[in-house]
């Protein structure tokens, strides 16, 4: 079977602690988790069947590759290197804050070869007609999002109102959603509360149509699929929702592009 035209990027499903700074940390693995997009490499990971697809192993509570590279603390702690989680919990040691030094080996390390990867992989791919950017979200806003404590559809489609991908093919590409994923119309929504990311405005027409994909996290992080005592998940379930997730982008292809 020929593969969907789609690249698909997860920028936030890693879960590595980046050794040069392993000994100022103090979040605790729950923290780290919750600030993360667990398991959507395995949700989003059909890899076999889309063009082009690139995921992270570094976590983005530590490095964002959703954020432009000057979004640095302290004028944002919630940029490309964060100083506090989305719950507003110090990362670092007390007084142990990240020299700039190091901040340019974590840019040079783990930031820029995510970057440069997404942009050989658009060059060498010319069949590539969409690209996809995939997350997770919280049910409800976290403290420092601005929606923090409204809740939130189950899935969140972006195309950066209309600046990265037609607005045509957004709204198509949620109507295939509900229809795979067995979903109400109230429950998937377009530009809200997301829009689109950093990457999603970058790399937008230019010259591929972009859509930030979120996910809502109750679908799988809840009962009777998560095991909060361990952090694990059920595996069945991950694998239907990647089923859906394909399904949807296979009808979307089918009938638009």
């Amino acid at each position: 079977m020929k593969p969907l035209p789609v690249l698909i990027s997860v920028p936030h499903g890693g879960s590595d602690t980046p050794k040069e700074i392993s000994n100022q940390v103090c979040i605790t693995p729950k923290d780290l988790f919750e600030d993360s997009d667990a398991f959507t490499r395995e949700i989003y990971g059909i890899k076999n069947e889309v063009v082009a697809w690139l995921g992270a192993d570094i976590a983005r509570v530590f490095i964002d590759l959703n954020r432009a590279e000057n979004d640095l603390p302290p004028d944002n702690p919630d940029g490309v290197v964060k100083s506090i989680t989305c719950h507003a919990q110090p990362i670092y040691l007390p007084g142990s804050q990240l020299e700039t030094a190091i901040i340019e080996t974590l840019l040079e390390k783990y930031y820029r070869p995510y970057h440069t990867k997404l942009q050989a992989l658009i060059k060498k791919h010319d069949d590539i007609q969409l690209a996809l950017d995939c997350h997770s979200m919280e049910s409800t806003g976290p403290r420092i999002s601005p929606d923090s404590g409204k809740d939130r559809p189950l899935l969140c489609l972006g195309n950066v109102n209309g600046k990265s991908a037609p607005n045509e093919w957004i709204y198509h590409l949620a109507q295939c959603f509900c229809e795979s994923f067995g979903l109400q119309e109230e429950d998937i929504t377009v530009n809200k509360p997301f829009s689109g990311g950093y990457i999603t405005q970058a790399y937008g027409n230019q010259p591929i149509p972009w859509i930030q994909v979120e996910m809502n996290r109750k679908l799988y992080l809840s009962d009777p699929w998560f095991d909060k005592s361990d952090l694990a998940v059920d595996s069945a379930r991950l694998k239907l929702l990647r089923e859906q997730f394909k399904q949807g982008l296979s009808k979307f292809f089918r009938s638009v592009v």
